[in-house]
């Protein structure tokens, strides 16, 4: 099974830079929304494994690309297609499993 790539502020950019299509969790281990949907974050990276790429980043260890991406509340999971921003959820949705995974097989 898959497990989503952990990324920080030095290889952001180069994950994105690939053209792929990429969710990217922003989290922070004090948060309990989101230890909520950290698994469910996981489980879609087991399944999305080989077609999308689905990453963590830890806000309170990396500093500079949150900031660059205005998070402010968290858990705030994002959408890049072609290194671009195309859609984003902030907080955890009612039935986060289907919402995340509808959400990144619409950018397939």
């Amino acid at each position: 099974m898959g497990k989503a790539l952990e990324l920080n502020d030095d290889n952001f950019a180069e994950v994105l830079s690939n053209n792929e299509v990429v969710m990217v969790d922003f989290w922070a281990e004090w948060c309990g929304p989101c230890k909520m949907v950290g698994p469910t974050v996981e489980e879609i990276a087991g399944e999305f494994q080989g077609r999308a790429i689905v990453a963590k980043m830890d806000v309170d260890s990396n500093t500079v690309v949150p900031s660059e991406q205005g998070i402010r509340s968290i858990p705030a999971i994002f959408f890049f297609k072609n290194g671009q921003l195309v859609d984003k959820q902030i907080g955890v949705p009612n039935n986060a499993k289907a919402v995340l995974s509808q959400k990144l097989s619409a950018l397939l």
